[in-house]
């Protein structure tokens, strides 16, 4: 059936970064860093001393992780997490105990199959999952599968670990369509890459996401679930709580990695090592679970760079601060943040 892009304002609705509440009334947010815009948007809320000091309290850790080796910058990277998610957690209003919410232990010599990090029912983490609508029920987990359910560390994992199947499958154009005539409107998005424009793509497709065949020329994919959005300004409040709650249930299909060109994937799911978390948990916990290793055991951490995962774990290292932080800036706000380009 033919379709048109949704539209608020005349613009098109695209997946947003933010999954808790999204603003799809804003305008992308062009910064090179987030801290001065979010220290500036929480004041101008309601002056939450708690989560402002919270917040500032992570860039101090974010910029000294900057200056630390591998070795050692995992624990300040991790207390920047931590003081941002309760800066998160404050804006939003949520009680939480004032614990990690995750631990973690050892057993054999140093792989990360013998890392084990177990998700706590109470503390920052367990309200950080909450939020993100994940279930907390004390799962435990290696540090092996979390990262491999990383979507911007999935490729050095793969170049790791080649026997692992890929779970994620680039997509572009990820937006909202209301098909004509009706009110019943999904979510869809195009395969982007001419290798996976095939069958196999599509088998890989979470049980939530099909193939549009009524596109036979294009490699189209859409969500199965339909939502409500109806014509009119009257409905325009209601039209943007049924697309909230509806972005939501997508967001758990489709990742991005922030960078200069924002890149979307959907996730392959359905098999053991697919773990239905969001990046933001899965990076919290990987990350408590070094900064303990760097506090507590340095010589164990030191012989995991000496093994054939030492590039992962570095790339790891590197990368997830600015994922992290740009993330949490997202949901703190609800607004988009991206990188500002130069125009030739």
């Amino acid at each position: 059936m033919p379709t048109k892009k949704i539209t608020i304002d005349s613009k098109p609705v695209f997946a947003h970064k933010a999954t808790i509440k999204p603003d799809f009334n804003k305008k992308s947010v062009l910064v090179d860093n987030p801290w001065e815009y979010v220290e500036l948007w929480v004041k101008r809320q309601n002056n939450n001393n708690n989560a402002l000091f919270y917040w500032q309290q992570a860039k101090g850790f974010y910029d000294a992780t900057k200056q630390l080796p591998n070795t050692s910058s995992p624990l300040t990277a991790y207390y920047c997490f931590l003081n941002a998610t309760k800066a998160l957690l404050e804006m939003k209003g949520i009680v939480y105990a004032d614990r990690h919410g995750v631990t973690g232990s050892s057993s054999g010599v140093a792989s990360l199959s013998n890392e084990n990090i177990k998700f706590q029912a109470n503390g920052i983490l367990s309200e950080l999952s909450r939020l993100l609508g994940e279930p907390v029920n004390g799962e435990l987990y290696t540090f092996k599968n979390l990262i491999y359910n990383l979507c911007y560390i999935h490729r050095a994992h793969s170049l790791t670990y080649s026997s692992d199947p890929e779970l994620f499958y680039p997509i572009s154009n990820p937006h909202f369509v209301k098909i004509q005539g009706q009110n019943s409107s999904y979510f869809t998005a195009e395969i982007s890459s001419e290798f996976y424009k095939n069958r196999n793509t599509i088998n890989k497709l979470p049980s939530t996401l099909e193939r549009d065949i009524g596109q036979n020329d294009k490699w189209i994919i859409r969500k199965k679930n339909r939502f409500n959005w109806l014509t009119g300004v009257a409905h325009k409040t209601d039209n943007l709580i049924r697309l909230t709650n509806y972005h939501k249930l997508v967001r758990k299909d489709i990742h991005f990695i922030y960078g200069v060109n924002d890149l979307w994937y959907f996730k392959r799911t359905g098999f053991g090592n697919s773990i239905d978390k969001s990046p933001l948990t899965i990076t919290f916990a990987l990350m408590h679970r070094l900064s303990e290793l760097s506090r507590y055991d340095p010589i164990r951490l030191k012989k995991h760079f000496e093994c054939q995962h030492n590039w992962l774990l570095s790339e790891f290292i590197n990368l997830a601060p600015t994922q992290f932080i740009y993330t949490i800036a997202c949901e703190i706000t609800g607004q988009e943040f991206k990188i500002p380009g130069i125009r030739k």
